[in-house]
C-alpha cells in the first residue's frame, strides 16, 4: 500500500512567489498550529489544505514527516490536482491527504479550505450506526447539514475521489463513517467554525452517552428554531473566533510565521 506520494520528483521551474501564495501559507501555517493548541492532532497524521488564489487549481498541504507543531509556512508543500510539487521540497505528501483533499478541491470551486481530523470523539461518533444526534445544542445547528461517506479502506485509491465528492453533494461538513470529521470553507475561518461545530457537538453527545442518563430529545420544533438561529457559516462570527486563536496563538508562539 502507498501511503505517500514522492513530491519532490517533477516541481516547477521559476515559479514565481506571489503575495497571495505568501499569505495562504501563513495562514495554514497559524491553522496546523491553532489545530495542535486545541489537542486536534493525530501525529503526522490528517491534513489541512488551502487553496492557493489563482487561474490553476493549486494548493498548500502539510509535508508528511512533521507533527502540526513543526509547520511552519515555509514548509508547507504546494501541489496540483495530480499530487505534483510546484516547489523543491525534501518532503513527501501523503497519499491520503492528497486523495480526500484534491476531490473535493477539484470539485467545489468555492473550497478553498478543507479540514480533516480524527480526533477521539469524532471517530467515535463516526462509528455509531445513527450517527450525530441532533439532541445537543452543537447538533441542533447541524441537523440536516451532515453528509456522510463509508469507509472504504485506507483512502489511498484515486477512484474514491467520485464517491466522496457524491456523498459530500451541497453539504459543508461530513462525517466519514468509522473514520473521522470533514469540513470545507470559502476561507480557513469558515473551514474552522464548521468543524469546530461538529466537533463540540460529538463531544457532547459522547459525553452525554458517558453520563449514563436518558437523553432529553429536542422537538423538531427547535430544532428548525436553532437551525434558523445558528449561524456556523455566518461570515463576520467565523472571522472573529478565529481572528481571537490567531491572536492567542501569536501571544504563544510566532514561529509558524517562519
Amino acid at each position: 500500500m502507498t501511503i505517500y506520494l514522492q513530491t519532490a520528483a517533477r516541481p516547477a521551474k521559476d515559479l514565481p512567489m506571489t503575495d497571495a501564495e505568501r499569505k495562504a501559507r501563513v495562514e495554514l501555517a497559524a491553522c496546523y498550529r491553532i489545530f495542535d493548541m486545541l489537542g486536534w492532532t493525530e501525529m503526522i497524521f490528517n491534513h489541512i489544505t488551502l487553496r492557493v488564489p489563482g487561474a490553476e487549481p493549486r494548493f498548500l498541504i502539510n509535508p508528511f514527516g512533521l507533527h502540526y507543531r513543526e509547520i511552519t509556512a515555509s514548509s508547507l508543500v504546494l501541489i496540483d490536482l495530480e499530487g505534483n510539487a510546484l516547489r523543491e521540497t525534501k518532503w513527501p505528501v501523503n497519499r491520503a491527504g492528497f486523495v480526500i483533499h484534491s476531490a473535493i478541491h477539484g470539485a467545489v470551486p468555492q473550497a478553498h479550505c478543507v479540514m480533516h481530523t480524527h480526533t477521539t470523539n469524532g471517530v467515535a461518533v463516526a462509528s455509531l450506526k445513527n450517527g450525530l444526534s441532533s439532541d445537543n445544542f452543537y447538533g441542533a445547528m447541524l441537523h440536516g447539514r451532515v453528509a456522510y461517506h463509508e469507509l472504504q479502506g485506507v483512502t489511498v485509491d484515486l477512484a474514491e475521489r467520485e464517491s466522496l465528492v457524491r456523498d459530500l453533494g451541497d453539504k459543508h461538513v461530513m462525517i466519514l463513517r468509522n473514520h473521522g470529521l470533514l469540513s470545507w470553507g470559502r476561507n480557513v475561518a469558515e473551514a474552522y467554525l464548521r468543524l469546530w461545530t461538529l466537533q463540540r457537538a460529538c463531544d457532547v453527545q459522547v459525553a452525554a452517552g458517558q453520563a449514563g442518563g436518558a437523553v432529553n430529545r429536542l422537538s423538531p420544533e427547535i430544532i428548525e428554531r436553532m437551525l434558523a438561529e445558528s449561524g456556523p457559516g455566518e461570515t463576520q462570527t467565523c472571522e472573529d473566533v478565529y481572528a481571537a486563536l490567531v491572536r492567542l496563538l501569536d501571544a504563544r508562539d510566532p514561529s509558524y510565521r517562519d
